[in-house]
């Protein structure tokens, strides 16, 4: 077996393998178990984009060279020495600012395009509409998120593979650890909108399948992947940090549940994407 196809069979087995556990427990659990669990999920979606995604992000970012352009002999250690404190204090800019700016950007599309579906759903019986806020737009925003990470986790299981194919195994089987509590907080949120098992799991199979994307692209043009790659991560949390601020928290206050239990759901979801990541490394 060539190298893609290790790759692409990789991509497909790691989204079936956790989007298959994570159904197994959460189809189980009643609607009004699930309405629960949204708080959960809503934790997992902050601390996979804080703790996960945007690390990641800036890591996979290039090394800026301070010094490129400037003519310094070997000794001039002074001058190097200020170059490096007014890079340090001075510069705004940069990389790192291209992704601050991305993901700024990337909320306020997120806003536009929430605003253009509730104005397309405002016609007719707005009754019938009010308190489902996070109904009409959050799965298609959860859904446009999790296609993005999932073409991500193709590009790094391709990078894996190329280096070492024991590598892009145990590299898979990270992922699929790291994506188990991702699909749950998921399905938790596609349930709690209405939707049945089997279209929940529908959509987030074709949203796995943008893995495939990202192992092919990640195996034919590796160094493009990676160029672009910084900038698909922000896109991906911000769209996580979008429906977890502006759709699952206001949906939270509208819940007559406690808000030590939802604080615990939250803080749950929380500590469960670092603590697979401990245990997988």
């Amino acid at each position: 077996m060539n190298t893609l196809s290790m790759i692409l069979l990789a991509c497909l087995a790691g989204g079936l393998i956790s989007m298959a556990a994570a159904a197994l427990v959460v189809f189980r659990l009643s609607r009004q178990s699930t309405a629960i669990l949204v708080a959960f999920a809503a934790g997992v979606m902050l601390s996979s984009a804080f703790l996960h995604i945007l690390p990641e992000a800036f890591n996979s970012l290039p090394p800026v060279d301070i010094h490129a352009g400037h003519d310094h002999g070997p000794d001039d250690h002074a001058a190097i020495a200020a170059e490096e404190d007014a890079h340090a204090g001075h510069n705004h800019g940069g990389p790192f600012a291209t992704l601050f700016a991305l993901m700024l950007g990337t909320l306020f599309a997120f806003f536009a395009l929430e605003r253009l579906a509730l104005w397309r759903h405002s016609h007719g019986d707005c009754s019938a509409h009010e308190g489902h806020h996070a109904t009409v737009t959050a799965p298609p925003l959860i859904l446009i998120g999790d296609a993005f990470h999932n073409f991500v986790d193709g590009v790094l299981i391709a990078a894996a593979f190329i280096a070492d194919p024991v590598l892009g195994m145990t590299t898979t089987v990270a992922i699929i650890a790291h994506e188990v509590p991702q699909e749950m907080g998921d399905f938790v949120l596609l349930r709690n909108a209405g939707w049945s098992n089997t279209k929940a799991f529908l959509a987030n199979a074709g949203s796995s399948l943008s893995s495939l994307l990202g192992g092919a692209l990640g195996y034919f043009a590796l160094s493009t992947a990676d160029f672009v790659l910084p900038y698909v991560l922000v896109i991906a949390a911000s769209s996580f940090i979008y429906v977890a601020l502006a759709d699952i928290f206001p949906l939270l206050h509208k819940q007559r549940d406690s808000f030590v239990r939802q604080s615990l759901l939250i803080g749950a979801g929380v500590a469960v994407v670092p603590l697979v990541g401990w245990f997988t490394h």
